[in-house]
């Protein structure tokens, strides 16, 4: 007995830089956690990271050691037992700040799920920090309330929404603004990714998507570039054999396996050749357009604050020329360019040519010649 005693009280010195024993604070209600290994080398363990074989004997094992202590985002535990100072680092707890009880669920981040196909995204975006898109941003609110209090909407949940427009137009940066305001997970994977060298690769990464998001509810999965694998079948010579991923995917959107706290977004730069049977299992759809000239006079305005040289064209005459941009070409293709051109003839100053210099290659490249086409 003296013998357990003591094992706890080490386990609280170890730890107590990082978290504390607290009876005042909430108890955590998820916990996703990340092997990170040993703070010294041990070659015999070099290359061999840890395995998980009962996923619930683990949880036991872990959370008798760390009952009580208070914990948080981006802090550090530690195994006292078979594997004395082995670290593990949060990801992510919810509610932050909180306490490991009895009720809490710990979930270790596989191997297999950390990996670049699946990215769990951190940003600092907020929604005033898109300028435009007032229609997506506010259809956005529905969820943005759902997700505030998902028990509260049962079965009227908006759990799958396709977000649609030409590219650059701010669809990733609505979803990492969003999770940001809400201060929830979100995982973002490309669809292209998951299309596997093996039977049964994307189908396996679809199942790990959900149930890493389910763990950390509420929760946001953005699908990026959706229609690498949900083309309508009479492109199938160009979408491949997908299949499997697909009614993995059309599975997960069903509910199939209660996805409480957790929404899908899709996003696709061609809505109009997603296969119906993916398509029709979106509730909602937001359209995201080009920016007015109004709208691209305050995005250039914004730009040009960071440019390290100064501009020497007013906004609003940046505005014409970049008529029928989007947010992200007028960034890259005109401002950047525009900005290299200067720096390439040793200009101190960008200058209207420059501009006209950037232009011209845009249009060079969105507009090939049709001797190009045969």
């Amino acid at each position: 007995m003296k013998s357990n005693n003591k094992s706890q009280e080490s386990q609280i010195t170890s730890n107590k830089s990082i978290v504390t024993k607290s009876e005042s604070k909430k108890e955590a209600k998820t916990i996703l956690i990340k092997s990170v290994g040993y703070p010294f080398n041990f070659p015999l363990m070099e290359g061999h990271p840890l395995e998980i074989s009962d996923k619930e004997l683990f949880e036991h094992y872990v959370k008798e050691q760390w009952l009580g202590l208070e914990v948080k985002k981006g802090s550090y535990l530690f195994d006292q037992k078979i594997f004395p100072d082995y670290g593990f680092k949060i990801l992510e707890i919810q509610p932050n700040n909180s306490v490991v009880g009895e009720n809490t669920s710990i979930e270790l981040l596989a191997e297999k799920n950390n990996s670049k196909n699946i990215q769990h995204i951190s940003s600092d975006l907020t929604l005033d920090d898109i300028i435009g898109q007032e229609y997506a941003k506010n259809k956005c609110k529905i969820i943005m309330k759902y997700l505030e209090d998902p028990e509260k909407f049962g079965q009227w949940a908006p759990k799958n929404v396709l977000f649609y427009g030409v590219p650059g137009t701010g669809k990733t940066m609505l979803a990492k603004s969003l999770a940001n305001e809400l201060k929830v997970p979100l995982y973002l994977v490309k669809a292209t990714t998951l299309i596997g060298n093996h039977v049964g690769d994307g189908a396996q990464q679809i199942h790990d998507l959900f149930e890493m998001a389910q763990k950390t509810t509420p929760s946001v999965i953005f699908i990026d570039e959706i229609d690498a694998i949900a083309l309508h079948r009479k492109f199938q010579s160009l979408r491949g054999d997908v299949s499997e991923v697909v009614n993995a995917l059309l599975t997960e959107m069903d509910g199939i396996n209660e996805n409480k706290g957790v929404v899908t977004i899709a996003a696709t730069n061609n809505p109009e050749q997603l296969d119906f049977a993916i398509r029709s299992r979106f509730e909602d759809e937001f359209e995201f357009k080009i920016p007015e000239k109004k709208e691209r006079i305050l995005m250039i305005e914004k730009f040009i604050e960071t440019m390290p040289y100064e501009v020497m064209l007013s906004s609003k005459n940046l505005a014409e020329m970049s008529k029928g941009m989007s947010g992200r070409d007028i960034k890259e293709k005109l401002l950047k360019s525009a900005l290299h051109r200067a720096l390439y003839e040793d200009e101190e100053k960008i200058r209207l040519r420059h501009f006209e210099y950037a232009l011209k290659s845009y249009k060079s490249q969105n507009n090939p010649p049709k001797h190009m086409f045969g």
